[in-house]
């Protein structure tokens, strides 16, 4: 029997957005919100955005069906063409600082007075009075304690948690227009983002010897005999069946979070390979991941 694939949902369908957000976290945004079924236009300074010159393959993907024009909008023609665009959209996505948006008339009270029934989500490094501050993903990771050693994160996580909070801000403000007839102002601080993502860190759950922070047995990154595994069984029935590979008789919680346990488990998969343990997650259901050795310094 060929298994039904349900049609992705397009709640933002006939939903007409313009972003002037560069770079990561609004491009991003937008891809979103175009995956959901919006029109997306995107107006870019005439010297483009910066993402195309130093990732054009990001560029690519993040833009891929929007359509994007070219808009100084320093200048009265460029104010022209916006305005002429924000006639026919449902949402305005910017990611300027608050002093910026002045300068470019842009601020929330003109637009709604202008255009009463558009909505706008503002992008900004940190909420509030903070939204003047330099700021960057890597800095918002570090006020929030996300930034580990010198080593830099694995990904951009605050830009990508930022965007996902913005696209979900598209659609609390088209929520609010067909229910209220008029639009909202939204504010995504990207400082805000990643609080969120440190939210688990700030309730003790991954400090070092917590539960998911290398305290439990059943939940660590060990290394295996040619490279690495990454072990989740964190539940009791999936500790069990490590345990049981691993000839542990013991895969009670106090056991899983007792050193002795730790030891005997990393000194087992120290002497698997790859291959047998790739096949021992399908044998026996156990969740984890093999991965090759870290050739990093």
């Amino acid at each position: 029997m060929t298994p039904t694939i349900a049609t992705p949902l397009q709640p933002l369908q006939g939903v007409r957005i313009l972003s002037l957000a560069l770079n990561l976290p609004g491009p991003a945004a937008l891809m979103r919100c175009r995956q959901m079924g919006a029109a997306c236009l995107k107006l870019e300074p005439p010297q483009g955005d910066p993402m195309r010159l130093y990732s054009p393959s990001a560029y690519g993907q993040l833009h891929e069906g929007v359509e994007v024009l070219a808009a100084d909008l320093k200048t009265e023609q460029g104010q022209q063409l916006l305005h002429q665009e924000l006639a026919q959209s449902d949402v305005l996505i910017t990611s300027f600082r608050p002093s910026a948006l002045v300068k470019l008339g842009l601020t929330w009270p003109a637009l709604q007075q202008r255009h009463p029934r558009l909505s706008q989500v503002a992008i900004v490094g940190a909420p509030g009075e903070r939204a003047e501050e330099p700021g960057h993903d890597l800095t918002y990771l570090a006020e929030n304690d996300l930034v580990t050693g010198l080593d830099l994160p694995a990904t951009l996580y605050a830009d990508m948690g930022g965007s996902l909070m913005a696209s979900e801000a598209v659609l609390q403000a088209v929520m609010h227009q067909r229910s209220q007839g008029q639009g909202a102002y939204l504010e995504v601080a990207l400082s805000s983002a990643a609080a969120y993502l440190a939210l688990p860190r700030s309730w003790g759950l991954t400090q070092a010897g917590a539960a998911v922070g290398g305290g439990h047995a059943g939940y660590r990154v060990y290394p295996c005999k040619d490279g690495r595994v990454a072990v989740a069984a964190l539940e009791p029935h999936f500790a069990a069946r490590l345990c049981a590979a691993a000839g542990v008789e013991d895969a009670s919680i106090a056991a899983m979070l007792a050193p002795h346990t730790l030891t005997a488990i990393a000194h087992w998969l120290a002497g698997q390979t790859r291959q047998q343990l790739d096949q021992l997650a399908i044998d026996k259901d156990v969740p984890l991941y093999t991965l090759a050795q870290d050739k990093r310094p």
